[in-house]
């Protein structure tokens, strides 16, 4: 039987006025889309915890877009590096993103629906009210019963088995019991733990290096660095990021050097190549190159997942690094 959920109104589908681009669609408005029940995602496309929802999204635009469902995704960019559109649009087609996407460059959406999280679900009925809102990873199997309840209020008569996701690469679910590490940003506007001998020199050139140990989510960089509010950039080759953690999964979001010039890394785990637990852009010696701003996955630990010290070398001068996260 078809199921319908009493769901409360929680607020009016705000305007995407204020998109400073579209892709994959001519511009959108919250009246075009009535008569249809909307799934509205904010992302960015560096985020991790974007990443992991994604196959869920694209599973349900897949899914249920016959049935009426549509699905809009609002980009609002974290880093300034994310403003630039041909990223986006770049990052949409490798990731297999066919629904349309709000370019929020100026955060106007955003704000229009007083959001503060990546990622964020927002369901509305066909009449343009939002009926739910789910911020952050999980809750995956409540959300699609959420969009069946509106496609049948709309009287589309859905009722089916609920998706199956087998999420891989950087797609799959963290290893959520193992995980003993945070976010942790590199630029000095929100960087913490960084354990370099003599502190961060904000905005300056200088030489930093690795302290006598690493405490478990202390992080230091090593060589000549520039510290600014969002990434360090490397001002010379041989430059080094090192790291303690615990989890199963290690990323760094990283850009090239300017005018996407290639970067080269190599990576350590504990001392050695990282061979069986290398993440799927380094190859079993640890070698690997940055060609593009993305988050790159460097380390998946084979089990048991224990305190490891990750350290990575740049061959090439110019990389930015922005922000190590984890899963």
């Amino acid at each position: 039987m078809a199921t319908t959920l009493q769901l409360p109104i929680e607020d009016e589908l705000p305007s995407f006025a204020g998109a400073t681009g579209w892709l994959g669609s001519e511009p959108l408005t919250a009246t075009d889309l009535r008569g249809r029940p909307v799934l509205v995602e904010f992302w960015t496309f560096t985020c991790i915890n974007w990443i992991r929802t994604l196959p869920y999204v694209r599973s349900w635009f897949e899914t249920y877009r016959a049935d009426g469902l549509a699905v809009v995704g609002v980009h609002t960019p974290e880093f300034e590096v994310e403003r630039e559109i041909e990223y986006v649009r770049r990052a949409a087609k490798q990731m297999g993103i066919d629904y349309p996407i709000a370019i929020d460059s100026d955060y106007t959406i955003w704000r229009a629906f007083r959001n503060r999280y990546w990622p964020a679900l927002y369901f509305a009925d066909a009449d343009g009210h939002i009926r739910h809102h789910r911020f952050g990873e999980g809750e995956y199997e409540r959300s699609e019963i959420i969009i069946q309840s509106l496609l049948n209020a709309a009287g589309r008569e859905v009722s089916r088995e609920l998706v199956s996701v087998e999420a891989a690469g950087v797609e799959a679910q963290a290893d959520w019991g193992s995980l003993r590490s945070g976010e942790t940003y590199i630029g000095y506007e929100r960087a913490e733990n960084f354990a370099s001998p003599g502190r961060a020199s904000p905005d300056l050139p200088r030489d930093y290096a690795l302290p006598d140990s690493l405490q478990l989510n202390d992080w230091a960089l090593i060589g000549d660095w520039t510290i600014g509010p969002e990434a360090a950039v490397l001002n010379a080759s041989g430059g080094r990021i090192a790291h303690r953690f615990h989890a199963r999964d290690l990323h760094l979001v990283l850009a090239p050097a300017p005018g996407e010039q290639p970067v080269r890394f190599r990576v350590l785990l504990d001392g050695a190549p990282p061979r069986p637990d290398r993440g799927i852009d380094t190859d079993e010696g640890g070698e690997g190159t940055v060609t593009e701003p993305r988050l790159y996955q460097l380390i998946r630990q084979r089990p048991p997942v224990a305190d490891r010290t990750f350290e990575i070398t740049f061959l090439d001068p110019g990389v930015r690094a922005y922000v190590f996260t984890f899963g």
